[in-house]
């Protein structure tokens, strides 16, 4: 029997005409740390795109216990759930209702995400947490610090914290353990008197206490959302009534803030409100009004024709109110749609939340 005869076989490279690049071509650059997401680039569309369906996926699993819905555990007998507060836009509703309409990701689901890039960190040890900031196994630590001048009530939404909140006096911090797959929502509440079981002039919960009245400043949680990762944020959506800032640590994942509140050399400070979006009592400024409740309309409201994320574009606006709050907060949401201010943190992270500026 003859043996057979040898083919070598020699495979070229294709070639590729200019403007055109593979699929792998088009994975994108590591954005800033801790952010979700990087929206520049040469291959713009297709990596705007890719970027657009990664950010919304994040943002939905972000929302997926905290979102603008109570959590399950903080309904009340009947099914009653937060409903939207006065003021607030078509826009956030409609961000709020992603995951009602069931188009949202869940743990299970996420190995069909879509194409795109998502938080990423690399594996590495913890690193140590800062003297007095520490948790059992399983469970995570939240330090809040109060660095404003005046006595603020922290609520965090499924902790001891909730819903009267603890009294932080001038320059005093408490420390809140939850466990690793908490999700919730933390804020301040200010001009209360005696034990805050009554009325405060910010900060007071809707009615079944899903989140406060406009205007307030948010910090928004979910643990262990996708792939080992936290999704929080900072929302000035409903406007503001104290300064705000987050600080990671127990983590890989580098701190997009210093530990003074500054992002990409911008500082934390008080929002500068224009006279017409002031909330006031009693003559005293107590906080600054979202454009939606401040002017009203479906272009501050984002209904009618501007309603939905492709329409409700602050740049279109008459005037973009949306940036008096980036100037005080350049890392925070500003309006329902602003899901590059979504921050990842890898691991099981610890938080330290500070209302005020350093």
């Amino acid at each position: 029997m003859r043996p057979r005869t040898g083919v070598l076989v020699i495979a070229r490279a294709p070639v590729r005409s200019p403007g055109h690049e593979s699929r792998n071509d088009t994975q994108a650059a590591p954005g800033p740390p801790g952010l979700a997401a990087d929206r520049g680039g040469p291959r713009g569309g297709r990596r705007r795109r890719a970027c657009r369906l990664a950010g919304r996926t994040g943002r939905r699993l972000h929302r997926r216990r905290t979102g603008r819905r109570t959590p399950r555990r903080e309904q009340r007998p009947g099914g009653h759930r937060h409903e939207p507060g006065a003021g607030q836009s078509a826009g956030h509703t409609e961000a709020r209702a992603d995951r009602d309409r069931g188009d949202h990701r869940t743990r299970t689901d996420t190995a069909t995400r879509p194409p795109g890039r998502y938080p990423t960190a690399p594996p590495a040890a913890d690193k140590a947490p800062p003297a007095g900031q520490s948790a059992p196994a399983g469970r995570r630590s939240i330090v809040i610090v109060n660095h404003t001048s005046q006595t603020v009530w922290a609520v965090a939404t499924g902790t001891a914290a909730y819903p009267r909140g603890r009294e932080l006096a001038p320059g005093a911090a408490t420390s809140l353990e939850v466990g690793n797959s908490w999700g919730g929502r933390i804020w301040g509440r200010t001009g209360c008197t005696g034990d805050a079981s009554g009325h405060c002039l910010t900060g007071d919960c809707t009615t079944t206490c899903g989140g406060p009245v406009t205007p307030t400043t948010l910090g928004e949680f979910t643990f262990d959302a996708f792939d080992g990762m936290d999704f929080y944020d900072v929302s000035m959506v409903d406007g503001s009534n104290l300064p705000m800032y987050v600080n990671i640590s127990h983590t890989a994942t580098t701190d997009p803030l210093t530990p003074a509140g500054c992002y990409r050399g911008i500082c934390t400070r008080p929002v500068d409100c224009p006279a017409a979006m002031q909330a006031t009592a009693d003559g005293h400024v107590i906080g600054c009004k979202p454009p939606c409740a401040a002017f009203g309309g479906d272009t501050y409201c984002c209904r009618g024709a501007w309603a939905g994320r492709e329409h409700c574009v602050p740049a279109k606006w008459p005037v973009d109110y949306t940036q008096v709050f980036k100037k005080a907060e350049p890392y925070a949401y500003s309006y329902a749609f602003d899901d590059a201010a979504t921050m990842a943190c890898k691991g099981a992270c610890y938080y330290r939340v500070t209302f005020g500026t350093s």
